[in-house]
């Protein structure tokens, strides 16, 4: 049985990726941040299923703990899929909060970057020995670090997204040695719990992103999980470094 780990599981689009990637027969380890209920909602519903399941708990701005989490993922593999490796990483979790560069403060910036360029640089790095030869990587980018989706107030989440993206193509160099094939998705805007759950608080912004995006409506999480899903699939295996636009058509 294949293995994935999908970090950030506990609601949104690492919760549908989890969900559709456990649906092709593969086994889960998913993450958590301050979600737990989340967590084990997603694990127990894969579970539900006849899949496989394990909720963990990471902060993917904390590299510092990342030795102890891969130590954890080892015993994990053992313990329920009797492995030593896994074969799919989704670095997927991370927030939003939106700032002008007038407004931004330092404690932002470096927070934004700890958990949105720096985590998924040394998470991966870090969980690199454990990764099959032959497996796969998609990290979950964003659609406002193309250059025709400039919204104000996103510059500094921006700018770590468009470091991902830069990021992701030289994975995929690096790791082709390997098979190890490494992707990107950029989701548009998308219902998640993302900027303190936005779309529910601020219902009035949904008309103008559905007047934006050439297929009249606002992003679903399993609208961006079932390509997560395809991508680390063998429907996939010659696809690498690219970077996929989710967005329905956004400012087409």
């Amino acid at each position: 049985m294949k293995v994935a780990i999908v970090t950030g599981g506990s609601s949104g689009i690492g919760q549908s990726a989890a969900i559709e990637i456990a649906k092709r027969g593969a086994g889960v380890i998913l993450t958590y941040g301050n979600n737990q209920q989340g967590g084990l909602e997603t694990a127990a519903l894969i579970e539900k299923e006849g899949g496989t399941a394990v909720a963990l708990p990471l902060d993917v701005g904390e590299s510092a703990a990342f030795p102890a989490f891969r130590d954890t993922v080892a015993e994990v593999l053992r313990d329920t899929w009797q492995r030593d490796t896994f074969d799919f990483l989704i670095n997927n979790a991370g927030f939003g909060q939106p700032s002008s560069i007038a407004d931004t403060s330092e404690e932002l910036f470096d927070r934004l970057m700890r958990v949105l360029l720096k985590g998924p640089y040394f998470l991966t790095q870090r969980l690199l020995p454990l990764l099959a030869d032959g497996g796969a990587i998609v990290n979950t980018s964003s659609n406002y670090a193309a250059a025709t989706s400039v919204e104000p107030g996103y510059a500094a989440y921006a700018s770590m997204k468009g470091g991902l993206d830069v990021l992701t193509r030289y994975m995929a160099k690096e790791f082709a040695p390997r098979g190890i094939r490494v992707n990107a998705v950029s989701p548009g805007m998308t219902r998640t719990r993302i900027g303190d759950d936005a779309f529910t608080r601020f219902p009035e912004i949904i008309p103008a992103i559905t007047a934006k995006t050439a297929l009249g409506r606002a992003g679903e999480p399993d609208d961006i999980g079932a390509v997560i899903a395809t991508l680390v699939s063998d429907e996939s295996r010659w696809v690498t470094a690219q970077n996929i636009e989710i967005s329905g058509g956004y400012n087409l």
